[in-house]
């Protein structure tokens, strides 16, 4: 590994530590009461964005619950290197925030797709009362109408609006949202910290909590609801009905901190339904020509590490894999699969590169690897230097990509392709559903 990557690995390993996280929650809890400033939530928002439509059916119940105080803020998310595939992602979030809506119990364009003819017109109605008291439940709202597909409502929200006048509101807070650190929108930011989406809006309350910022001793019925109904059961053994269920198709990166920290969950999970488990090795996305910037790499480490904790995955030891690295070990894996024993050398390599430092570039490192999984290492040498695995690796990603997605872990069953490591529960629910009903399963 050269001297820049352990550099940055070495800024990561710091930054992302569990005792330097504490250090600076209590730093900004101390500089709120030193100012005696309220807790205050900075709130993203985007009329275009389905995730931000699910996160405003919580909102109202946080303010609720917390003595906080929410910003609203109407913007747009940044696109560009931060959303790598826009010709994919409209239809992939639309769907995922179908399946997410109907398992939380939240009407999703119930009414009709969004009408778009008045997007321009909604944007510029809010931008003119983005000043009033009530912008926040005039946004929300709006957002709802929205994305429950209300035509006539949205169109009587526009009636008379000035033309026009979202733009320079959507730049100011877009950078706004830039100069705090985050590039996406349905985000939260608190104290330093940022928070997206409903999937987890559960670690701000947790950090509300242990501040002691809930009012009185009640509940929040409906945010509790989301831990609740996002988890995953497995049976204690394969259902009879599962036996013609697809291949389960793991699409992985050795650059993914969320590829690893979801591959023994989602083994797992074929293994209790009794499913073939297939990994499809991909190249990282900055080796595919795919920009990652700086801001979308701290978020996507400092979000590994908190989901790490919660899952009880060793994490936060890195040494980037990025080039020789990633390309080594895709060659070794065709090693390991022709010797079935690719789920080892996946979690060992995984575990070296996310947490114990070990640099995979190099034959000290990855010979550690591959002892540890079985496999013997003149064997291993000599597949280094067999470049089969490009072409591999290659038609994984245009498998990928037709199927939907863009991006590591996407899981695929049949026509079922999801992406996350936080949709193992979603997954669940498709395999439990084809399994009581039949309908889907390959014969």
């Amino acid at each position: 590994m050269n001297l820049k990557l352990r550099l940055r690995s070495a800024v990561l390993n710091l930054v992302f530590s569990e005792g330097l996280l504490n250090t600076k929650r209590r730093l900004a809890e101390f500089r709120r009461k030193l100012t005696g400033r309220r807790h205050v939530v900075s709130v993203f928002l985007e009329l275009d964005d389905p995730y931000s439509y699910l996160l405003c059916h919580y909102l109202p119940e946080l303010a609720a619950h917390y003595d906080v105080e929410l910003r609203f803020y109407l913007t747009e998310a940044i696109t560009g290197a931060m959303r790598p595939a826009p010709d994919l992602y409209p239809e992939y979030v639309v769907n995922d925030c179908r399946r997410l809506a109907r398992e939380l119990g939240i009407p999703f364009l119930d009414k009709g797709m969004p009408p778009v003819e008045h997007r321009v017109a909604l944007l510029d109605a809010l931008a003119v009362v983005a000043d009033k008291d009530d912008f926040d439940s005039e946004l929300m709202a709006a957002i709802g109408v929205y994305w429950r597909g209300d035509s006539e409502s949205v169109a009587r929200r526009t009636e008379g609006a000035s033309s026009g006048v979202a733009e320079a509101l959507l730049q100011k807070n877009q950078r706004r949202l830039a100069g705090l650190g985050h590039y996406n929108t349905a985000t939260m930011h608190y104290g330093g910290e940022w928070y997206w989406g409903v999937d987890r809006l559960h670690y701000l309350c947790e950090r509300l909590d242990a501040l002691g910022a809930k009012r009185g001793d009640g509940s929040a019925p409906g945010i509790e609801s989301i831990v609740q109904v996002m988890q995953a059961s497995l049976p204690l053994k394969p259902p009879a009905a599962a036996k013609n269920l697809p291949p389960l198709e793991f699409f992985h990166s050795f650059r993914s901190p969320y590829s690893y920290i979801a591959l023994r969950r989602f083994m797992s999970i074929a293994d209790a339904f009794g499913m073939e488990f297939r990994i499809h090795p991909v190249l990282p996305m900055v080796m595919r020509g795919m920009k990652v910037p700086k801001t979308k790499l701290m978020y996507i480490a400092a979000d590994t590490s908190r989901e790490s904790r919660r899952l009880n995955v060793p994490f936060g030891k890195m040494a980037d894999p990025v080039g020789a690295g990633a390309e080594r070990c895709l060659a070794v894996l065709q090693y390991a699969i022709a010797e079935k024993r690719e789920r080892e050398f996946l979690l060992n390599a995984g575990e070296a590169i996310w947490s114990k430092a070990i640099d995979v570039a190099t034959d000290e490192g990855l010979r550690k690897v591959t002892a540890k999984s079985g496999l013997f290492w003149p064997d291993a040498k000599a597949a280094i230097g067999n470049d089969a695995w490009r072409q591999i690796a290659d038609d994984n990603r245009q498998s990928m990509m037709e199927s939907g997605s863009w991006g590591v872990p996407t899981i695929r069953v049949g026509e079922f392709v999801t992406w996350g490591q936080d949709r193992d529960w979603l997954l669940v629910r498709k395999l439990e559903e084809l399994c009581d009903t039949g309908d889907g399963i390959l014969a």
